[in-house]
């Protein structure tokens, strides 16, 4: 089951992110922005180059100017394909020219620009080489909240990206875990979300008793136990928009302090989703999320961020976090997910993806948040 395919995105679609992107940036007091290859150039393009290369690949935005993608020539072909092609010029160079010189010829010789993050340092060594008046900054520190606020068909496919994974739980909820490794259970995953329609799967989180109280842990050789709690944690692109969420499961009949952490991971979840609603600080849904547990005594065990922002990739801003003051907006897409991890024993964290509406929040994960028992 993979569901209906998306409305495709338009060339018109494409352009107008462009547009925005330009203006957003001569706002910022940018001379324009250049975008190399990975998820900021295929959000504003519909472009992802068949390789990542030496070769230099350069979107150029100026507010009132054409966009311009100066591209490898023998990659030229497949740029044209992009959706996007038809609202911007192509510029290409061929082996032995200097693609630096072209692209210095597109751009202000004093201006500063906005570059994405994951620009090669070759790249942008090569342009200040070429327009030494040049200065830069990242994308992500200049503007933010470019891709935060999501249209109609972004939040369609958000919404679906959601079901799948909440579909992969509900599978996986069913298998058995005691005597398994935390691998095993973990490829299991992997299988279901691209069953369930997922061309990318980023993470697959399986931690078993003890490894539970690491975030981040990778999912190993260790043989799930009965009487273990298990955080699953998994996610990744369907039809180019991401998922992320976060359950935690126990193996057979749990203890009456696991169940209370689980109870209270679950309370803090549902305070941070209730905090959600246009105009409150990012910060605002951290604090409500994080006073349920720092109130029952478990506030140093609670070591992560509350929230990231979600889209063409799992991780992006905004940010729930403290010190994060940008108000929310009606189309912010982000994660919900207080934890507690007890060093040495175990870790609970429940995580669901929440979009801001007019009045509130909605999740787009809904799956059982109480204590799920397995095998």
């Amino acid at each position: 089951m993979t569901g209906t395919a998306p409305v495709p995105f338009t060339a018109d679609d494409y352009k107008a992110r462009m547009d925005r992107a330009a203006r957003q940036a001569a706002d910022a007091g940018l001379a324009g922005l250049l975008v190399a290859p990975g998820p900021d150039l295929v959000w504003l393009t519909g472009y992802a180059p068949p390789a990542v290369t030496e070769r230099l690949t350069l979107l150029v935005l100026a507010a009132g100017r054409e966009p311009v993608l100066v591209v490898p020539t023998l990659e030229a072909p497949d740029a044209e394909k992009a959706t996007g092609a038809p609202a911007l010029a192509l510029r290409d160079w061929t082996d032995g020219k200097d693609p630096y010189a072209l692209t210095a010829a597109l751009l202000d010789g004093r201006g500063r620009f906005g570059v994405s993050d994951n620009a090669w340092a070759l790249h942008l060594l090569g342009l200040q080489q070429a327009l030494p008046g040049t200065s830069y900054v990242s994308l992500t520190e200049a503007l933010p909240m470019l891709r935060a606020v999501k249209d109609a068909a972004e939040l369609e496919r958000l919404a679906a990206a959601g079901a799948a994974a909440d579909a992969a739980f509900e599978e996986i909820r069913n298998v058995r875990f005691s005597g398994r490794r935390e691998s095993e259970v973990a490829a299991d995953l992997a299988a279901l979300l691209r069953r369930f329609g997922h061309a990318q799967v980023d993470f697959t989180i399986v931690a078993s008793g003890p490894n539970g109280a690491n975030p981040h842990h990778e999912a190993g050789d260790r043989r799930i136990e009965r009487g273990d709690m298990v955080v699953l944690d998994f996610g990744g692109l369907k039809d180019g928009y991401g998922s992320d969420t976060s359950r935690t499961v126990h193996v057979g009949e749990p203890t009456e302090e696991e169940r209370r952490v689980h109870d209270l991971v679950r309370e803090a979840q549902e305070a941070g989703f209730r905090a959600v609603r246009p105009g409150a600080a990012c910060q605002h849904v951290d604090r409500a999320a994080r006073a349920v547990i720092a109130g029952a005594g478990y506030g140093e065990y609670f070591i992560h961020r509350t929230g990231h922002g979600i889209g063409v990739t799992t991780h992006e801003p905004p940010y729930m976090i403290e010190g994060e003051e940008r108000p929310l907006v009606p189309g912010m897409c982000f994660s919900v997910e207080p934890g507690v991890y007890l060093p040495g024993r175990f870790g609970v964290r429940i995580e669901d993806i929440v979009t801001v509406t007019e009045d509130g929040g909605r999740r787009l994960n809904e799956t059982e948040r109480d204590m799920v028992i397995v095998d």
